[in-house]
C-alpha cells in the first residue's frame, strides 16, 4: 500500500479553503457589490453637490438679514443710553434746579451715615454707597438729580427689554428707577454687576465716550441681563456712569425667530467669549439662555474655523461635519454665527435611494445564496478534517491531563504512544509535549531551590516576616524570632506578644494598630522596642500592608516585617548630643559678640567725643585748613562703628532670647507719621518722594513701641538706600483677616532669586560689600528676629527692575480705654487700599 503524502497544517487547510470558497466568494462578491456601490455612489454625489449650493446661498442670504435686524435694535438701544447720558450731564451741571417738597421730605440719613431715599413716590430710588463717608457725600446734587426722574420713567415705561435705568457718580452716589428699598436690598455698597465700566471708561481705553455693551450677567432672580452703558463727562472729568439695564431673555425674543434654513441653529457670541442662544434654535429642554454647555462647546470648537466675516466654512464638531458663517453686530461688537448640520443634507437623497433598495436586496440574497452553498461544502470538508485531527489531539490533550496533574514520567513511568497523523504539525506538537514534560519536572526542582534560597535571605536579610490575623487577635512570627525573643512558638496570641514591648512605647503601639486595622491608613509602620532572651531592649522597625479587608473597610488580616534598628537609634542618639554641642558653641558665640561690642563701645565713644571736639575746636576759623573736614569724617566713621556695635549687640541678644519686649497696643498712624518724619532729610538729601497712605480712623497693633520704630525705621533706610536716583517710597498699611500688615514699598532695581534666597541672614550684603553704600548685613535679621518676638512675621516681594515691598504682619488691638473712640469698635476701613502685590 503507497504511502500516504503528508502536508503541513496550514498547507493542507489553505489548500481546501482555496478550492473550495476563497475564488468563487471573491469574485461574485467583487461584482455584484462593485457594481452597486459605484452606480450609488454617482447618483449620491450628484444631488449632494447641488443641495450644498443651495444651503450656502441661503445662509449667506439669513445672515446677511438677520445681523441687520439685530444691530437696528440695539441701535434704538444705544440712542436711549445717548438721550439719557446727555440728560444727566445737563442735570449735573444746572445748578440752579431746585427739588420740590416730595423729594427734600423722601431722603433721609440712615445707620452709618447712609443717604437714601425711604420710599417711592413714584421716582427712583436715590443713595449713597456705604463706603463714602458723610463728609463726602453730596446731598445738594442727589436732590438736583431728580429732574431726571421724568426721562428715567419714560425710558422704562416705553416697555420692554429696557427694565430699569440708573446713574452711578464717581463718589459712589446711585439713582436707580423703577424704586426699591434700599435697606432691604443692602444695595448701599453692591452695584450693579454693569458697572464694571469704571475700569475702561476713560479717555485712553474709551476715546469715542460712545455707549458699551456689558458681558451677560444674573440678577437676583437668577434672570439674565445685559447693560448699555456710557460715560458722563465734564469737559475731560469722569462724572460718572449711566446704564440701561436690558432684560435678556426679552431682547432676544424681540429679534425674532431666525429662519436657518435645513434645521440649523443662530447664536449670539459677544466679545468675551459668552454664548446668548437665539430663540427658536434646536437646543434642550432647561438650557441656560447664556453659556448652555452644549452650545458654549460648540462655539469653542467651531468660531475658530469660521474664517473672515460672511464667508462659508466647512468644520468637524461631534464627528459630523458642518457648516457655518458669522457675521459681526458693529453696535455691540457682537457676532451672529449660524450652524447647519451638514447630515440633514442627505435628507433629499433618501427618495434617489429607495431606486436602488431592489437593487441591494437582490445583491443581498445573492449573498446569502451563495454564503449557504459555501456553508454545506465547508461542513463536509470540515468533517473530513476533524477526522483526521481528533484522534491526534486527544492524545495530546491526555499528555497535557497527565502533566497537569503532577504526574511526571519520573514518578508514573511512560506515557502512552500518540498515534502519528498525516499532519507534520501535530506529530511535531506530540514531540513538544513530551519535552515540555521534562522541562516542566527540571523547572520544579529549580523553583524549590530557589525558594529555600529565598528563605535563608530573608532569613538574615530581616530580623522577621509577620502575619497578624486581626479576628483571632494572633500573630505569626519566624522561627528565629520566636527564639530570639523566647516566645513559646510561632504563632501566639496578640496579648502574649504585647508583654515583650516596653511599657513606654506599648500606647503608641497599640493606637498605631488601631488606627491600620480600622481601615484608615493603607500602610503600617512603627518603631517600639522589645525584650529579648538576654533581658535587652531592642529597637524594631514593624512595616506592613494590608492584605484582607471585611466589608466595612476594616483591615482582617495583614503582614510585614520586623527590622533591627538598634545601632541606627544609636546613631541618632550621636547626632542628638553632637546638636546639643554645637548650640553650647552658638550660645558661647553670641557671649563673646555681646562682650567684644560692650568692649568696643568705650574706645568709639573716646573717638566720636574727641572728634567732635576737635571739630567744635577749628569750626569759624579760617586757617583750619582740612582739619574740619578730617574730623566730620571721623565723627561720621565712629557713628557708623557705634551703629554696627549696637546691631551685633541686639543681634546677640535676640540669638540668646534675653531681650525683654513691652507689647501694648500701638496706634499705626501716629507710629508711621513719626517714622516719616524722621527719615525726610535722608529724603531730601537723596532726592527722593516719601508717600504716606492716610487712614480715616485710629488703627492699633499689638507691639513693643521702640522696636516697631526700629524695623520701620530699617525698612525705610535699606529703601531710601537701595533707590534709584528721583525715585520713590511709599509707607502704607492693609487691614487682613487675620492681622494688620505694615509694608514699605520702593522703586529699586528690586532682587533676583539668588538674592532673595540670601535674605535674612547675618552679615549677608548680596553682593553689595564693595560698594560705597554702608551698612552691616545684619539689619534685617535683627527686623525679623524682633517681628517673630512680637508675634508677628516679615516678608517680602520682588521682581529685577520693580523694586521690593518688605511688610511686618501684626496681631491687630483694640484701642486702650482711654483712647476708645466714643462708637466703640475696631476700625474697618481705610481711606486708601493698596493691593498686595506678592
Amino acid at each position: 500500500m503507497p504511502r500516504a503524502t503528508r502536508y503541513p497544517l496550514r498547507q493542507w487547510l489553505w489548500r481546501a479553503f482555496i478550492q473550495c470558497a476563497l475564488i468563487p466568494l471573491l469574485l461574485v462578491e467583487v461584482v455584484l457589490v462593485g457594481a452597486y456601490l459605484l452606480s450609488n455612489a454617482a447618483m449620491r454625489d450628484a444631488q449632494l453637490g447641488h443641495l450644498e449650493e443651495r444651503v450656502e446661498q441661503g445662509l449667506a442670504d439669513t445672515l446677511q438679514r438677520e445681523a441687520k435686524i439685530i444691530d437696528r435694535d440695539l441701535q434704538e438701544i444705544a440712542r436711549q443710553t445717548r438721550i439719557f447720558c446727555g440728560a444727566v450731564a445737563h442735570a449735573l451741571q444746572e445748578r440752579g434746579f431746585r427739588p420740590d417738597a416730595v423729594e427734600r421730605a423722601r431722603h433721609v440719613v440712615g445707620p452709618n451715615g447712609l443717604f437714601y431715599s425711604r420710599n417711592g413716590e413714584g421716582r427712583a430710588a436715590s443713595f449713597y454707597v456705604k463706603d463714602t463717608p458723610p463728609e463726602r457725600q453730596d446731598h445738594a446734587k442727589a436732590l438736583r438729580l431728580s429732574r431726571l426722574d421724568g426721562l428715567m420713567r419714560s425710558i422704562e415705561e416705553a416697555g420692554p427689554p429696557v427694565i430699569a435705568v440708573h446713574f452711578r457718580s464717581r463718589d459712589g452716589y446711585i439713582r436707580s428707577y423703577p424704586f426699591f428699598d434700599v435697606l432691604q436690598r443692602d444695595l448701599g455698597d453692591r452695584p450693579s454687576p454693569g458697572y464694571g465700566f469704571y475700569s475702561r471708561a476713560d479717555e485712553t481705553r474709551n476715546p469715542t465716550r460712545e455707549p458699551l455693551w456689558t458681558a451677560p450677567y444674573r440678577d437676583e432672580d437668577g434672570r439674565w441681563r445685559v447693560s448699555s452703558i456710557a460715560p458722563v463727562y465734564h469737559g475731560d472729568f469722569l462724572e460718572g456712569v449711566v446704564g440701561l439695564e436690558i432684560d435678556l431673555e426679552h431682547l432676544l425674543a424681540d429679534i425674532g425667530d431666525l429662519g436657518v434654513p435645513w434645521q440649523g441653529h443662530a447664536m449670539l457670541v459677544d466679545e468675551s467669549g459668552n454664548v446668548m442662544l437665539l430663540p427658536g434654535q434646536r437646543g434642550a429642554s432647561g438650557d441656560s439662555v447664556v453659556n448652555a454647555p452644549r452650545y458654549l462647546r460648540e462655539v469653542g470648537l467651531l468660531l475658530p474655523t469660521a474664517g473672515a466675516e460672511g464667508e462659508i466654512r466647512s468644520a468637524l464638531f461631534d464627528g459630523r461635519e458642518h457648516l457655518l458663517a458669522w457675521r459681526g453686530i458693529s453696535q455691540a461688537g457682537w457676532r451672529l454665527l449660524l450652524v447647519v448640520d451638514k447630515s440633514r443634507l442627505l435628507q433629499p437623497t433618501r427618495a434617489l435611494a429607495a431606486h436602488y433598495q431592489k437593487m441591494g436586496y437582490l445583491l443581498i440574497a445573492g449573498l446569502i445564496l451563495f454564503h449557504a452553498l459555501f456553508l454545506g461544502l465547508w461542513w463536509r470538508r470540515s468533517r473530513r478534517l476533524s477526522r483526521e485531527l481528533e484522534q491526534p489531539i486527544n492524545g495530546i490533550v491526555e499528555m497535557l491531563r497527565h502533566s497537569g496533574r503532577d504526574q511526571w514520567q519520573a514518578g508514573d513511568g511512560p506515557l502512552s504512544p500518540l498515534r502519528t497523523s498525516r499532519i507534520e504539525e501535530l506529530n511535531a506538537m506530540a514531540n513538544a509535549v513530551r519535552s515540555s514534560d521534562r522541562q516542566l519536572q527540571a523547572s520544579e526542582a529549580e523553583r524549590s531551590r530557589a525558594q529555600r534560597l529565598l528563605e535563608v535571605v530573608m532569613e538574615h536579610t530581616t530580623e522577621s516576616l509577620w502575619e497578624i490575623v486581626a479576628e483571632k487577635s494572633l500573630i505569626r512570627v519566624s522561627s528565629r524570632f520566636a527564639r530570639r525573643f523566647a516566645l513559646d512558638s510561632e504563632c501566639v496570641p496578640l496579648e502574649v506578644f504585647n508583654r515583650l514591648v516596653h511599657p513606654d512605647d506599648m500606647e503608641r503601639l497599640r493606637q498605631r494598630r488601631e488606627s491600620f486595622f480600622s481601615g484608615m491608613d493603607g500602610v503600617y509602620e512603627v518603631e517600639y522596642r522589645c525584650i529579648d532572651r538576654a533581658g535587652q531592649y531592642v529597637w524594631l522597625l514593624s512595616r506592613g500592608q494590608a492584605l484582607e479587608w471585611d466589608a466595612r473597610g476594616r483591615v482582617l488580616r495583614s503582614a510585614g516585617t520586623h527590622v533591627d534598628i538598634s545601632r541606627l537609634k544609636a546613631v541618632e542618639g550621636d547626632l542628638r548630643r553632637a546638636t546639643l554641642e554645637a548650640q553650647d558653641a552658638s550660645r558661647a558665640k553670641s557671649r563673646f559678640l555681646s562682650s567684644m561690642s560692650h568692649e568696643l563701645r568705650t574706645p568709639l565713644n573716646a573717638v566720636q567725643g574727641f572728634a567732635q571736639l576737635i571739630e567744635l575746636e577749628v569750626e569759624g576759623k579760617p586757617d583750619s585748613g582740612p582739619i574740619g573736614e578730617y574730623a566730620r569724617e571721623i565723627v561720621k566713621a565712629s557713628r557708623h562703628l557705634t551703629a554696627l556695635v549696637d546691631d551685633i549687640l541686639d543681634l546677640s541678644t535676640l540669638e540668646g532670647r534675653r531681650q525683654q519686649l513691652h507689647i501694648r497696643p500701638v496706634e499705626v498712624g501716629a507710629m508711621l507719621a513719626g517714622c516719616a518724619e524722621l527719615v525726610q532729610p535722608q529724603i531730601r538729601e537723596r532726592q527722593l518722594q516719601l508717600q504716606l497712605i492716610p487712614m480715616c480712623r485710629p488703627l492699633y497693633v499689638q507691639a513693643d513701641s521702640r522696636r516697631l520704630q526700629q524695623i520701620l525705621l530699617n525698612l525705610l533706610s535699606n529703601a531710601i538706600k537701595y533707590n534709584c536716583p528721583q525715585g520713590r517710597i511709599t509707607l502704607g498699611y492693609e487691614v487682613r483677616s487675620d492681622c494688620v500688615r505694615i509694608w514699605v514699598k520702593d522703586t529699586g532695581p528690586g532682587l533676583d532669586a539668588e538674592q532673595q534666597s540670601q535674605l535674612f541672614q547675618p552679615f549677608q550684603r548680596l553682593g553689595r560689600e564693595s560698594s560705597n553704600i554702608p551698612g552691616s548685613g545684619i539689619g534685617l535679621v535683627l527686623c525679623h528676629e524682633l517681628a517673630s518676638m512680637m508675634n508677628g512675621s516679615m516678608g517680602f516681594y520682588s521682581e529685577p527692575g520693580h523694586g521690593c515691598r518688605f511688610w511686618i504682619d501684626l496681631p491687630g488691638a483694640a484701642a486702650p480705654e482711654d483712647q476708645r473712640m466714643p462708637s466703640g469698635g475696631p476700625p474697618t476701613g481705610q481711606a486708601e487700599r493698596v493691593e498686595d502685590d506678592s
